[in-house]
């Protein structure tokens, strides 16, 4: 058992790893328990055991195995560092647990498996698991495939990928072990649950047996979709879902079950791709295009074997395609014809989505074909279509398809209508918007009239198919010119539509019926979720080709009746006249025609009256037009008649239901008209009333083509200066401009001016709408018109259309109903303008000639053929997408060797580009794809040609068409560092403008992440920039989920930029305003506002549609983001951002600004604030100042980006802007203090500094605002860390600034007395007194000043702080301190308190925001606060800080009633936050929590009081902080100011010592009192371990200097009671080394014996005590080795020894030294053995370092010693094994009785046996037990000895006081030693507080004798019993001080000093105490 002895004294790491196995399985178990204890999952003891976890599972010993597991398994549960682990232990279970005969070890293998999984390792899991089924060991294959079953079957298929599983499962079907087959058929069946048929296809060829049981098992499986039961770490939401459904019992679950239910999987994703271009035959091109066909038929049956292959490899095509299209198209047997098809089908279906680059080639091709009527062709060519179709989009093949719908052939027709109905079904309402839908339905409507009954038919079924997946609602305004029955086809073919089941079309299809009928606002809502659908009230104001108004859409109900009216017949003349007889009166019918003209215009007054009063449905509009138009009709010759009969067509038209029948009737008439002076004006207004009536566009379209088939040229003129008005008044929505192109044309030739005037004009209208494009029509115009039309357009340049004023009638009523259809239409409008102009198709032009010319051997003739297609486009302008061959051909040299020709192809593409417009589109895949892989090209150049020409495409097509597919990821996959980065930058430019993109967009991200850390620096940073805009479209979970798969070490790197990304992400744009020159605006307004509720159901963004800017501006400016200002703190902390820190500000911080701006606020509001134009930012800070009450949290919520704004504005020269952020910042702060909020450090610093550099401004009234802020600044900021801003400011060449900066000083000195002065008030005084000999008069004056203020709050004290002064300028200043003298009152002024502080600190903290929480005066320190200062200040509202004022308290009666309860309620207040969970949080930042800022800033004043030179001032200070430190619960808040509080008091101590020691002046009695207060709070402080160890080593150094140096001190044995007071620092220092941060006080130590070893001057006995703590603390090291940083102590040995190298040492005139240092080393290698030396990491060169030689050889000797002896007794008492054979007996009583002596608990009762046996033994020799323990030991024994000695006789007065060491903290209490834990230790700090004459409340009072104390039973139970509670303590403290005679009121409690004062202080305090009760 020698060796078990061994190892289990070992730490558990080191047991597990042992070579015995019994201490493997110990440490195991110990694991285990350890893992279970351990709660916080990110403790720093889980990371020892992240390399053993491994070993852990590949234990070689089978019973340490199983434990090896279960610790595992319990480490992966509850470690967050475990996934790092994943690969490493998932593979150790596969190969050494899974071939294990014990199924228990089996289990646990798995259950660590699903585990890993559990805590999101799944890929890495599933990947090793993966590799274990190709192990040899049938063992192992059978728990892979179990493991991966148990996975499947409880994480369900969305964590386990199933392509991977499914790929290698036949595989395992062929086993020749059973048992192998048997758990794959169980793992085949757990599949086909989950995805049921789509494993058929990759198990098909295994063997049938085989299959047909699967059959028979995937038969009995319920239908039912599984659930999944056990969830990932992230799912814990699911997962309490589905707890909560089984308590339910499960049944209720069915309404969940699509949301639970895995994604259905897609067969063709499971399968692996073929790849077939190598396969197919040599021969294969030269067969296809043999004589003989049965050759041809040979190639193509060889092929169709390939195609047939469900998926396959993506490859180039192209070649093939072309051969089999050629097959299609021209071959006369059509045999081969449907082979060929079918092989398209085939290639088709299996390449998917990367066949669509083909797709446009193929199918013009396949539509000819139609024309065959044979089934067998027809059947194999709707198949190759409909496959070709899921290939791509209905986009694409529209012009297509449209171009045969003109075909002469029905069969074409018809096939083409069939291909769209079926196509339809495949749709979306989203995947069919109305700009597909409205030419496709307009050419179907042509067919729906055709002469055959099959093209009728297939028409009618794609209409209804149509009609029934977008609704009824979106295809009505396309039908509006068929007549009810053919409409009752189209609906009736809609009701038998099936849309195909799984589609998403489908789910919508049953409830499109409905929804189509119902009023359109219950539709708006699902429609205005997705962007592209067009809204319902659409399109009355967007005419088919014939320009008929699409009225249908206005009404709700009046859809039969409008298409009526639409289609009005012509009545005859007699139907008229009845008609007009019942509405007119006779006389009026009868004087129409009458020769008297005033008997006709008597006739036109009733005709008008007539027509006012008449009822809008029963007024035959055409009638009574025809009746106008009777003779003499237009050619009335009076013009009063005339302008009446006009007024009354205005009037017809406005009131009734005004047809185009009618319009037609009159329209020529008022053209005649229009250009007569009397009566042109009525004839305008009367075709505007038409226009509003018919619509404008077709109004325009006939008058425009009247008035140019008339000859006169006034009428010409003014219609189109008609025309130009309407326009504006209407828009320019749906004006057909092709229909008067050719007419403004002509009127520009025109020879009279006026015409050509009035053209140019409207050209001028149309370009406000149209924009550029509207130029190419008149490209070929003459110079000087082209001039003329231009200056136009230049006038018009910038202006925006005005809002639409008028709108057709049954437009105005679909308005009503929805306001975004309008706008939608509009857009649809703006699209068409490209669609406009007039193109040539050029296909016939692009001959096989010009293409092989292209593709020629010789680069000279490539370059003709490029010459001669730029040549072809440029002569054709504007051409169609129909281009032939030529994508094809211009692909290949994109590719090209010859650059020139790269080039040249770049720029035809250019050309192309413009030439083409939209239709463009669908060519992006076959060209625009390649244009991206020449940006991969080596030069510069060509890359440049490159971009240029992407950017031309993309702006014709959008960039939908770029990111569908994998055609961009495939770009992105080469491995080109000039094509990434080129790709990056283009994608980082072009997605934040989306507002959509299609989701293949996430197929790029694993190329995005390769990108993250390529070689290449260039295209990481590209990468990076645009990893937030991809984030902005796929969402941070998304993005993050797919670094799954990447190793874990690019994964964190991934991780952490994806975390930068998250907080700079841009946000989505908003809704569209969609390009087109100046359309926007125009669009913008065309709504009438009354309508914005339809937009609400879409959530926010649609809100902002369509708005103005103006109403956009009602919402909140500022947005609040949770956390985001910690966010952004904790950045710039990180460096992540730059700091806000420069001398002018750069570009990068204005850009980094803004976008930190765009996330919280409104974005319109950002773009004002950073306008170029001033004006700009002073109306966007007027809304801000508007703002600031009402959106107060939110202001707050982005402080520091606002005044980070505001800096910047500082730097701008416009005084207009400066004066409103001054007055802002007024608001602001006045704001900011009512609300109590704190300026955090980091607001702080990134704007004071720039405020003060405004205080030197030139201007006075920008001044005394700076100076007004400065003063606001201080009340949300401590005027202590304003105070070294403006010291900084004093350092500035501007002599205006450093006078302004002095003299704010000096109030702040006033205001608050010498505490401001940071870092100390000498140094500060000194900078200040260096200004007094400035050379500007201002300056010194202010320095003068602000001297002189320190003059009145401390004395002469001011001369010694400022220095060393010139005689001249000492002069000065003594000078005007006299005058000073004389001017003001000896009493000091006192402002009122109350004034000052009312609003200072309310008891309403909000811990959303950094608010000043109450306790910003904890320490009862409120009275402090409210009192006046010592002399007069500047700052009437600044509170002085910690002064108490008798008088003032005994004076003001109300302020005193208030007292208690506000300290009581105070104190509280401060200690909530640590009642809560708090300190967890605390202890984890790295600075004082935030939200306890102002509380941090009282404390930081408390402190720095600690060093005043005042001895009151720094008694009070030490008693408040005694306060708190005194009640463990309260004592958390010095949390963090432990260090600044120690500084503090070695700052006091060594005042003291140097100081006030030697001034005769100072009562020695005050000094003493002073020493007992620092003493008893440093007691109080170290005997808390949590608040000592918060010491560091550089602090501790100093502190144990002052204590020391004070022990050694000879003056104070002379005070009275001096010894008394060493005594107490000798227990002080105790208690420092027991409890501080072992390795910081070690350090100490050792630096200081260095120190003092170096100083000769020191007296020798300040080394020795030095080294007596390094003994006390090297008796420690047994027990805190482990809690010890070995390597800094070992650097801090390493230095020493650099220092005091061994033969130095040796100088010496002491050995000790040298004896401590090898007693510490020595002590060091016992304790770790050889591990030491791996602890030497800290320093630099270890060769050169003694230090390490030392080390080994001590190694080598201990190495022969027995293992470390754990009894500290014997190592204590030191006894040697002779000694212990000669006297066992004694021996081991006395060793055992020292033992007891020397721990902690038994100390008391060991002295008492030491002193019993001595009585019994006089002769027993304690002397060998005590001669090798320190001095301080044995002091110690002696003493307990003697005290033990004297209680027994009884004596009164023990001196027990003496060096307590750590373990005999109970002595002199209490022998027996149960719960006395707090209390004792209370006691003791009590006793010794007594001792220092300070009561237990920390009071000084006269001392009781001692004995007395320690008799006293009620006072332990009193401060027992305040212990116990916070609040008890509280109230009862006033009682307590009441009856302790001597006491006085808690606040104020050291300020007495001499005895004189103290009386009369206890009576005043008696006076306020007596009136408050």
């Amino acid at each position: 058992m020698g060796d078990d002895s061994e190892w289990m004294k070992l730490p558990i790491d080191q047991k597990c790893e042992h070579k015995v196995w019994k201490a493997r399985l110990n440490g195991y178990e110990e694991a285990l328990k350890l893992f279970q204890r351990i709660e916080d999952e990110k403790s720093p003891e889980w990371g020892k055991y992240l390399g053993l976890i491994k070993k852990f599972v590949t234990e070689s010993n089978a019973v340490a195995q199983l434990k090896g597991l279960e610790a595992a398994l319990a480490f992966v549960e509850n470690a967050h560092v475990a996934g790092k682990t994943t690969g490493e232990v998932v593979s150790g279970v596969v190969t050494k647990v899974f071939n294990q005969p014990k199924a228990r070890a089996k289990e646990l293998g798995a259950d660590i498996c699903l585990m890993y999984i559990e805590i999101e390792k799944a890929e890495v899991v599933q990947d090793e698991l993966l590799k274990g089924l190709d192990n040899k060991n049938p063992k192992i294959v059978v728990a892979c495939i179990e493991t991966l079953r148990r996975a499947l079957s409880e994480f369900g298929s969305k964590i386990v990928t199933l392509k991977p599983v499914v790929k290698v499962l036949p595989k395992q079907f062929e086993s020749r072990e059973k048992a192998v087959r048997d758990e794959a058929k169980l793992l085949a069946v757990e599949i086909y649950k989950w995805i049921r048929d789509a494993l058929r296809p990759p198990l098909q060829n295994i063997n049938s047996v085989q299959l047909k049981e699967l059959e028979e098992e995937w038969v009995k499986l319920p239908s039912g979709p599984p659930k999944q039961s056990r969830f990932l770490r992230s799912q814990q939401d699911l997962k309490a879902k589905f707890e909560q459904q089984q308590a339910q019992g499960g049944d209720q679950s069915d309404g969940d079950e699509e949301e639970g239910a895995a994604p259905a999987v897609d067969p063709y994703e499971l399968l692996e791709a073929v790849e077939i271009l190598s396969k197919m035959p040599k021969d294969f091109y030269e067969k296809i295009e043999a004589k003989k066909w049965q050759e041809r038929k040979e190639a193509l049956e060889a092929l169709e074997v390939l195609t047939k292959n469900p998926k396959i490899e993506n490859g180039d095509y192209g070649d093939l395609v072309r051969a089999l299209k050629k097959v299609v198209g021209k071959d006369a047997n059509v045999m081969l014809v449907s082979l060929a098809a079918k092989c398209l089908a085939g290639l088709a279906t299996g390449l998917r989505k990367k066949f669509g680059t083909y797709a446009g080639h193929v199918v013009p091709t396949i539509l000819e074909k139609f024309k065959e009527k044979k089934p067998q062709v027809v059947q194999a060519l709707q198949e190759a279509i409909d496959a070709i179709f899921l290939t791509t989009t209905l986009q694409n093949l529209s012009e297509d398809i449209l171009a045969v719908m003109d075909n002469k052939n029905p069969s074409i027709k018809q096939q083409a209508s069939l291909f769209l109905a079926r196509s339809f079904k495949h749709c979306t309402q989203s995947t069919l918007p109305k700009s597909v839908l409205k030419p496709l339905c307009a050419a179907l409507i042509k067919q729906v009239n055709d002469s055959a009954p099959e093209v009728r038919d297939a028409a009618f079924e794609a209409l209804g198919t149509a009609m029934k997946v977008v609704g009824e609602k979106a295809v009505n305004p396309f039908l509006a010119d068929l007549d009810k029955l053919k409409l009752d086809k189209i609906k009736e073919c809609a009701d038998k539509v099936e849309l195909s089941g799984g589609k998403k079309g489908g789910g919508g299809g049953g409830d499109k019926k409905p929804a189509a009928k119902a009023p359109p606002p219950s539709e708006a809502p699902p429609r205005t979720s997705a962007p592209p659908k067009k809204a319902p009230s659409a399109a009355a104001t967007g005419p088919s080709k014939k320009g008929k108004p699409a009225s249908a859409a206005g009404g709700k109900a009046k859809k039969a009746s409008d298409s009526k009216e639409v289609a009005e017949s012509e009545l005859s003349p007699e139907v008229c006249e009845d008609l007009a007889a019942g509405v007119l009166p006779a006389s009026c019918l009868q004087q129409l025609d009458s020769a008297n003209w005033k008997e006709r215009l008597a006739s036109m007054e009733e005709f008008q009256k007539a027509v006012e009063t008449m009822d809008q449905t029963q007024m035959p509009c055409q009638a009574l037009v025809r009746m106008l138009a009777k003779k003499p009709g237009w050619k009335e010759t009076n013009f009063q008649v005339m302008q009446m009969k006009l007024h009354i067509v205005a009037l017809v038209a406005q009131r009734g239901q005004f047809s185009k029948t009618s319009a037609s009737v009159v329209l020529d008439g008022l053209v005649d008209k229009v250009g007569d002076v009397k009566c042109g004006g009525n004839a305008k207004a009367a075709l505007t009333a038409i226009g509003e009536a018919c619509s404008l566009p077709w109004t325009a379209e006939q008058v425009v083509s009247m008035a140019f088939a008339q000859k006169n040229p006034k009428n010409q003129a003014e219609t189109l200066n008609w025309l130009s008005n309407a326009m504006k008044e209407f828009g320019f929505t749906g004006i057909n401009v092709k229909a008067f192109i050719n007419n403004v044309k002509t009127a520009l030739a025109a020879t009279n001016p006026a015409v050509r005037t009035a053209a140019i004009t409207l050209l001028g209208v149309m370009f406000l709408y149209m924009g550029a494009p509207l130029r190419m029509f008149f490209e070929d115009e003459k110079p000087a018109l082209l001039a003329q039309i231009d200056a136009e357009f230049e006038k018009m340049q910038g202006q925006s259309p005005p809002a639409p004023s008028r709108f057709t009638k049954k437009a105005a009523a679909a308005a009503d109903d929805g306001d975004e259809g309008e706008e939608q239409e509009e857009d649809a409008g703006g699209q068409d303008i490209m669609d406009l102009l007039p193109r040539t198709d050029i296909s016939d032009k692009i001959t096989s000639d010009l293409v092989s010319k292209i593709g020629d051997k010789n680069w000279k003739i490539r370059k003709e053929g490029l010459d001669e297609v730029a040549s072809i486009i440029s002569e054709a302008k504007f051409i169609t997408a129909n281009v032939g061959e030529l994508p094809m051909a211009l692909k290949g040299r994109l590719s090209d060797s010859n650059k020139i020709l790269v080039q040249q192809t770049l720029s035809i593409l250019q050309q192309l580009a413009t030439a083409m417009g939209p239709g463009l589109k669908q060519h992006v895949k076959a060209l625009g794809i390649p244009v991206i892989t020449v940006l991969g090209d080596s030069k510069p150049n060509v890359r440049a040609a490159a971009l240029t020409t992407l950017q031309a495409w993309v702006e014709q097509t959008g960039m939908k068409e770029w990111l569908e597919g994998e055609d961009l990821s495939e770009e992105l996959k080469r491995e080109n560092p000039f094509l990434r980065q080129e790709v990056l930058g283009w994608l980082s430019e072009k997605l934040p403008t989306l507002r959509t993109v299609p989701g293949d967009l996430m197929l790029c991200v694993p190329q995005l992440y390769t990108c993250l850390e390529d070689r290449n620096g260039d295209v990481r940073k590209k990468a990076q920039d645009v990893l937030p805009t991809f984030m902005m479209h796929l969402g941070y979970d998304k993005m993050s989920k797919a670094t799954g798969k990447l190793k874990p070490a690019s994964k964190d790197q991934v991780m952490s930029m994806l975390e930068k990304a998250r907080a700079v992400m841009p946000a989505k744009p908003a809704a569209p305003a969609k390009a087109g020159g100046g359309k926007e605006s125009g669009r913008a307004c065309c709504n009438p506002p009354p309508h914005p509720p339809p937009q609400g159901p879409a959530g926010k963004k649609p809100a902002a549609k369509g708005l103005k800017d103006d109403e956009d501006k009602s919402g909140p400016i500022f947005i609040l983001i949770p956390n985001a200002k910690e966010q952004r703190i904790k950045e710039e902390k990180q460096l992540k951002i730059l700091k806000w820190n420069f001398i002018t500000p750069r570009d990068e911080y204005v850009e980094q600004l803004k976008t930190q701006m765009s996330t919280c606020f409104a974005k319109w509001l950002t773009d004002e604030l950073f306008h170029f134009d001033f004006q700009r930012h002073v109306k966007a800070i007027g809304v801000m100042m508007e703002r600031l009450e009402s959106e107060s949290e939110a202001t707050i919520s982005c402080l520091d980006l606002i005044l980070k704004w505001f800096t910047l504005r500082f730097f701008d020269t416009n005084t207009t802007v400066l004066m409103k952020v001054l007055e802002y910042l007024k608001l602001l702060f006045s704001m900011l203090n009512r609300e109590d909020y704190h300026l955090t450090e980091y607001e702080a610093t990134s704007f004071v500094p720039y405020l003060i550099l405004k205080v030197g401004e030139s201007k006075d009234v920008v001044r005394k605002d700076v100076r007004a802020i400065l003063t606001m600044l201080c009340k949300v900021y401590p005027a202590s860390k304003v105070f070294p801003f403006l010291m900084e400011g004093t350092k500035s060449k501007n002599s205006k600034q450093r006078a302004e900066c002095l003299e704010e000083l000096g109030c702040l000195i006033e205001g608050y007395g010498m505490n401001v002065c940071q870092p100390t008030p000498a140094k500060s005084l000194k900078d200040i007194a260096v200004h007094i000999g400035d050379r500007d008069t201002s300056v010194r004056n202010a320095a003068l000043n602000t001297v002189v203020a320190v003059y009145n709050v401390c004395g002469d004290q001011v001369y010694k702080l400022i220095g060393n002064l010139s005689e001249k300028d000492m002069s000065m200043l003594e000078e005007r301190i006299k005058r000073s003298a004389k001017k003001t009152p000896a009493a000091p002024a006192k402002q009122s308190a109350p004034e000052r502080t009312q609003k200072e600190h309310p008891t309403n903290p909000n811990a959303t925001f950094l608010r000043k929480p109450a306790q910003e005066d904890p320490n009862k320190l409120n009275a402090a606060r409210q009192n006046a200062h010592h002399g007069e200040s500047s700052h009437p509202s600044i509170p002085k800080q910690f002064q108490l004022d008798l008088d003032m308290i005994e004076r003001d009666h109300g302020r005193v009633s208030e007292l208690p309860d506000l300290v009581q309620h105070q104190l509280d207040e401060l200690l909530e936050p640590i009642t809560i969970p708090e300190p967890k949080m605390r202890s984890v930042s790295p600075h004082f929590d935030d939200l306890h800022n102002s509380t941090a800033s009282t404390i930081n004043f408390v402190i720095s009081q600690v060093a005043s030179g005042d001895i009151n001032t720094s008694i009070q200070a030490l008693a408040q902080i005694d306060e708190v430190l005194r009640q463990e619960d309260k004592a958390e808040v010095m949390s963090g100011h432990i260090d600044q509080f120690l500084i503090a008091t070695f700052m006091q101590l060594r005042l003291i010592y140097n100081t006030h020691m030697a001034d005769e002046r100072l009562d020695k009695k005050d000094i003493f009192k002073l020493y007992s207060c620092i003493i008893g709070n440093m007691l109080s402080l170290f005997s808390m371990e949590s608040l000592a160890r918060d010491a560091s080593m550089g602090v501790l150094k100093d502190m144990m200097h002052g204590l020391i140096t004070l022990m050694l001190d000879g003056r104070v044995e002379d005070i009275e009671d001096g010894q008394q007071l060493i005594r107490s620092v000798n227990l002080l220092v105790v208690r420092v080394l027991e409890k501080s941060d072992q390795t910081n006080i070690i350090s100490a130590l050792l630096v200081l014996l260095q120190d003092s070893l170096v100083t000769t001057a020191g007296s020798p006995m300040f080394s020795e005590l030095v080294m007596k703590c390094l003994w006390r603390m090297i008796r420690f090291l047994p027990e805190t080795i482990n809690t010890i940083n070995l390597d800094r102590i070992l650097l801090d040995v390493h230095n020493f020894m650099k220092v005091f190298p061994k033969e130095k040492l040796k100088q010496l005139k002491s050995d000790v030294p040298h004896r401590t240092l090898k007693t510490l080393l020595h002590t060091l290698c016992k304790l770790t053995g050889a591990k030491i030396l791996d602890h030497l990491s800290m320093i630099e060169n270890r060769n050169e370092s003694e230090l390490e030689a030392y080390l080994r050889r001590t190694v080598k000797h201990s190495g022969n010693l027995s293992g470390v002896k754990s009894d500290r007794g014997n190592e204590k008492t030191g006894l040697h094994p002779d000694d212990r054979m000669s006297k066992a007996k004694v021996s081991d009583i006395l060793s055992e009785i020292f033992k007891k002596i020397g721990s902690k608990e038994n100390t008391k009762e060991g002295l008492t046996e030491l002193y019993e046996y001595k009585q019994k033994y006089s002769d027993a020799d304690v002397e060998p037990f005590l001669k090798n323990t320190s001095q301080f030991f044995q002091s110690y024994v002696e003493r307990g000895l003697r005290m033990i000695e004297s209680e027994r006789e009884g004596k009164t007065r023990i001196q027990t006081s003496a060096v307590i060491p750590q373990h005999s903290l109970d002595s002199g209490l209490s022998s027996n030693n149960e719960e006395l834990k707090p209390a004792v230790y209370y006691e003791r700090l009590k006793i010794l507080r007594q001792r220092q004459g300070l009561e237990n409340t920390t009071r000084p009072q006269q001392r009781p004798p001692i004995s007395s104390l320690l008799s006293s039973k009620p006072s332990v139970a009193s401060s027992t019993d305040m212990l116990q509670s916070k609040l008890s303590q509280l109230k009862e403290s006033r009682e307590l001080y009441r009856q302790e005679h001597n006491s006085h009121s808690p606040t104020h409690g050291r300020s007495a000093s001499p005895a004189a004062n103290l009386d009369d202080l206890k009576k005043r305090l008696e006076r306020i105490k007596s009136k408050q009760q």
